[in-house]
């Protein structure tokens, strides 16, 4: 009998530890997703997309991934309680997200970026994310949205890994920025858009110019996708699998301590 009840004792510690072995490993790192359903219908459909695949992955690699609407979250608080920040398909809009932004980029903090979180241009008045974008201002674009051959600059990468020197992403909008991003010596170009695509476009086009697509800049935790517009950019395995590991990516550098940029 005393054998048993020590038995029950030891199995429920043994259960216990390992219960809080997981929720550990579940809560490895810790993202908050903004997005908005009042902006262009195609930048929705990509969120409805974007964050299904996105909530997903969590469970399967235990990680947590927090959703808002709210971009009033965008204040230190909030942001002190996550390690990655993903804007889906806006922007911060007043000074005090802006602000709050800042600060938390440079402390340390992580960024994911899609499309049209990028967008910048006269009216903006920001100059430290056209700065922290690697220095470009949007140009032009595409239309109507469409599959693009893509060149990928360096497959060794954590984000790029395995992927092919060139394929061809799913339908999207695809932005031009100048100067090119590429210019800057702190950026790392992921993949750009093939030359052989142009003149891109039916509506609008892209005729010529350099014209990365995915890129981080090095003085900072972050990576943008210029991918994230209507309702087929989730749509492909391989696109699919670098999406995934952007975010497992970003995940890791969040445990890396911050090198002191000023406020």
């Amino acid at each position: 009998m005393k054998r048993n009840l020590l038995f029950v004792i030891f199995l429920s510690g043994f259960i216990v530890i390992v219960n809080t072995g997981i929720s550990a490993q579940r809560s490895s790192f810790k993202v908050l997703a903004f997005y908005s359903t009042n902006v262009e219908r195609d930048h929705v459909q990509f969120a409805n997309d974007i964050i299904p695949f996105y909530q997903k992955l969590a469970k399967e690699k235990g990680f947590v991934f927090d959703t808002t609407t709210k971009w009033s979250n965008l204040n230190d608080d909030t942001l002190k309680k996550y390690q990655v920040i993903v804007w889906v398909n806006e922007f911060a809009q007043n000074e005090e997200e802006r602000r709050a932004f800042e600060k938390y980029m440079n402390n340390g903090g992580v960024w994911l970026g899609f499309h049209v979180s990028a967008y910048n241009d006269k009216d903006t008045h920001w100059p430290w994310f056209v700065d922290f974008l690697g220095g470009g201002v949007f140009y032009t674009n595409n239309w109507p949205p469409l599959a693009a051959k893509l060149i990928v600059d360096d497959n060794t990468h954590p984000v790029t890994k395995g992927l092919p020197k060139k394929y061809t992403a799913p339908i999207s909008e695809w932005y031009i920025w100048k100067p090119s991003p590429r210019l800057n010596k702190d950026v790392k170009v992921l993949a750009t858009l093939d030359p052989s695509n142009y003149p891109f476009g039916k509506k609008d086009l892209i005729t010529e110019g350099d014209c990365p697509v995915i890129w981080t800049n090095t003085k900072y935790k972050m990576l943008y996708f210029n991918m994230g517009h209507g309702d087929q950019v989730v749509s492909d395995p391989m696109q699919n699998k670098m999406f995934a590991n952007a975010l497992l990516w970003l995940g890791s550098l969040s445990k890396i301590k911050a090198k002191g940029h000023s406020n």
